[in-house]
Formats: C-alpha cells, structure tokens, sequence
C-alpha cells in the first residue's frame, strides 16, 4: 500500500471546495476569472468535468470540446490553472445560477467520494501527467466523430478523468485513462475503416 503525503491527507474534498466558493460568491455576479481564481489548483478538474458532463448530451458537444481542447493544451504545457481568452475569463455569470449549479453538483460530488478519494499518490502522480495528451485525443474524438450519440461515449471518459483528476485519485486515473486508451483505439479503427471503405467504393 502507497503511503499519502501529508498534503493529501489535508486535502479538502471538492464538495468542500465548492462549499467554499459559495460562501465567497459576490452578491449580484461572478466571472470566469473570479472562478478559477477562486478555484485555484481545483480549477482543471473541476472545469474540465464540468465540460465532460455538458458534453454528454446529445447536442451541444463541439463547444465543451473545443474549451476542452484549449485545457488539454495547457495540461500539457504544465500550467496550474486555466487560462481563456479575456471575453471569456470576464463573462458574467448570474450568483444565482451559480448557486443553483454549485449546490446540486456538491450533492453529487458528496456522493461520489464515498467511494472517489485520495489514492495511490505515486501512481496518480505519474497518470497526471498524461492526462493532457488522452484529453486531447478524446476531443479530438468528440469533433472529428459526426456521428449521432458518438460523443457520450468519449464525454463520459473525460468526465470520469476529471473526477480522478481532481479528487487525486491514482486508482480511478490509472482505470480511466486505459478506458480513453481503449475507446481512442476503437474509435481511430472506425475512422480508418469508414476512409478505407470510401475509397474502395470510389474505385469501383
């Protein structure tokens, strides 16, 4: 069994984190800035999940996909936090609406970390890494697959990427990323056979 820093047994759950950002919210508004600098090392997780469930949905897609595209690149380049353009880091988001979002997603996130928690630290430290690179893959997924109902698939792994992500949990990550890998293959297979299948249909 993998020992835990100290840090991560510290850690505040994400429910808690959201707890938090509640209490913080300005009265009238908040911004996307105000978000992830509020957020601070929970912003790519929790952002990025956000945008995985939103992606899920039968329309709708390429916008999260794209936003997540844009996080994946980041990741990738070792950023801490995200960083939009400045139409979108000052885009006014009601309190309200926030507070309504933020309460039903920390029921959610109260009941997922029951069994979603910190874990295998080496092992989540060394999957972090990748996490950019699979992310990327799987939007590139979500855009280039026209298909109806083919992004829920590649939206449902992200989602469950960002969870691992931002609950720190290596064994979660470790399962998830194997599942992209796996989904990235067959999706690639598809696109390969429908291209082949085109041009032989061409030729005859």
């Amino acid at each position: 069994m993998q020992d835990i820093p100290t840090d991560t047994k510290n850690r505040a759950p994400s429910s808690r984190v959201l707890e938090e950002v509640i209490r913080q919210a300005p009265a009238e508004y908040v911004t996307i800035g105000w978000l992830t600098l509020t957020l601070h090392r929970h912003s790519f997780g929790i952002i990025m999940l956000s945008l995985g469930l939103l992606a899920t949905t039968p329309v709708g897609s390429t916008v999260p996909a794209l936003i997540l595209a844009i996080m994946a690149v980041q990741l990738i380049t070792g950023r801490a936090e995200p960083v939009f353009p400045q139409f979108i880091m000052t885009r006014r988001l009601p309190t309200k609406q926030l507070l309504w979002l933020c309460d039903r997603a920390i029921h959610v996130l109260k009941y997922l970390e029951k069994a979603v928690h910190p874990r295998w630290p080496m092992t989540f430290e060394m999957a972090k890494r990748a996490v950019g690179v699979i992310v990327l893959l799987l939007t590139a997924v979500l855009l280039l697959m026209p298909v109806p109902l083919s992004n829920v698939a590649p939206a449902a792994v992200i989602s469950l990427i960002s969870l691992a992500y931002v609950e720190e949990d290596g064994l979660l990550l470790s399962v998830a990323l194997l599942a992209a890998i796996v989904l990235v293959g067959i999706e690639s297979a598809a696109v390969w056979g429908t291209i082949v299948g085109a041009v032989l249909i061409s030729r005859g």
